[in-house]
């Protein structure tokens, strides 16, 4: 089997991103005290319950996540008094702060070396629903190309990001391959799309579900090895 092309999640596969969002929440809502004082603590409390609101009444919303807490900040910050053109640029700025912290990533070790020997010799993708970006990481030279549920309008488990991936690198099905820690979002949709799935899994946790991984690494760099016993079959 010729494995030509590789595609990546990015949270909880090339870095725990608990911590990074709880940073960047914290930094968010300190922001937010300080530079709008008129949305207060409870204000800050009042966004869990205007996020849900907003994805009922648009659900696509879950897919574009940036643009949803865009809309969140901004309908709190007018629900505080604020006049919609200063709300609209508090917003935006109360964004670049959460996203500036949610870059603040700290990579599992082995992953830019594991990358760097990948990148020689296959072509790498990242298929994330996230909003992390690997050029603000410092990662983009490793890959070709970066597909977001933001930018595509649907996310993973969903067939159309892989099959986009498949059609941007030239490649069928059968000849690439989708790592992620996620055993629907990346396990099953991979596989329903035509992919061999390797499932991330450093705390190893039994597998539950159909269909399977085509197998489960613990570490990124036993990502190479996984791939060559593949291509001596």
């Amino acid at each position: 089997m010729s494995i030509q092309l590789i595609t990546f999640d990015l949270d909880d596969t090339l870095w725990e991103v608990a911590p990074v969002l709880e940073n960047a929440e914290t930094a968010l809502r300190e922001w937010l005290l300080d530079a709008a004082p008129r949305i207060g603590t409870a204000g800050v409390e009042q966004l869990w319950r205007i996020r849900a609101e907003l994805v009922e009444a648009e659900p696509a919303l879950r897919h574009r996540i940036s643009e949803l807490r865009r809309r969140v900040l901004l309908r709190a910050l007018c629900e505080a008094g604020y006049p919609e053109k200063q709300a609209r640029t508090l917003a935006e700025q109360a964004f670049e702060v959460f996203l500036a912290a949610r870059h603040q990533v700290s990579l599992f070790p082995e992953v830019q070396p594991t990358l760097e020997v990948l990148a020689n010799r296959y072509q790498l993708a990242v298929l994330t629903n996230g909003n992390a970006d690997v050029r603000r990481l410092g990662l983009a030279d490793y890959f070709r190309f970066a597909l977001c549920a933001e930018e595509l309008g649907v996310g993973k488990p969903d067939p159309l990001p892989f099959r986009e991936a498949l059609r941007r690198a030239g490649v069928a099905a059968h000849q690439a391959v989708h790592v992620g820690d996620h055993p629907r979002d990346d396990i099953q949709g991979a596989r329903e799309a035509g992919l061999r799935a390797v499932w991330y899994n450093p705390r190893g946790l039994p597998w539950q579900g159909k269909p399977e991984p085509d197998a489960q690494i613990s570490r990124l760099d036993q990502l190479p090895q996984t791939l060559a016993r593949w291509s001596s079959i």
